[in-house]
């Protein structure tokens, strides 16, 4: 069970993820694009004297198709101080309804994220270890979620390249 000090822990982790991964705060700082595996690229940016080593890949498929999804990416990070290790995120280019919880699948394996605003997040430490880990087995990963405005979406990434992606990532925050 979790105690009170692992819920603030996930709280205030889940605070600075949002103020690092939002589309404002990119605007404000230049990731660096150290390389591109396959379906996934490695970049770090610098955010107060801390760096975040972090993998991403742009939905491959959208559904439904006649709506409007914005920019749709799956990050997963780790913060060089410790913080945070291999923390895997949803954005979207559109709010998300936080009364239905997105999921991620890979395989036989979902699990429950949740949503605060455009992004999505997993929120217990085990099941981050355990999508993460699935994402290195698998070759898909389907993330549903339901837009604040009640429209049932679906999008498909490619896990071509997430393995040596993550490794890389990692290394750069080692």
């Amino acid at each position: 069970m979790f105690g009170f000090g692992n819920i603030l822990m996930r709280l205030f982790l889940i605070v600075l993820v949002l103020s690092l991964l939002s589309v404002a705060a990119f605007a404000n700082s230049t990731p660096k694009l150290h390389t591109t595996i396959k379906d996934w690229s490695v970049l770090t940016r610098s955010v107060d004297g801390d760096t975040i080593c972090y993998v991403r890949s742009f939905a491959s498929e959208r559904s439904p198709q006649n709506v409007n999804h914005g920019d749709v990416v799956f990050f997963i990070g780790t913060w060089k101080s410790g913080i945070a290790e291999e923390q895997p995120s949803l954005m979207t280019g559109y709010p998300l309804r936080s009364k239905s919880p997105p999921k991620a699948k890979v395989g036989n394996r979902t699990i429950t994220m949740f949503s605060a605003a455009n992004e999505a997040f997993v929120e217990t430490e085990k099941d981050e270890k355990r999508l993460v880990r699935a994402m290195r087995k698998g070759s898909r990963l389907r993330v549903e979620a339901m837009s604040d405005r009640g429209t049932a979406t679906s999008y498909e990434f490619s896990l071509s390249g997430i393995t040596e992606a993550l490794r890389r990532a990692n290394r750069l925050c080692s």
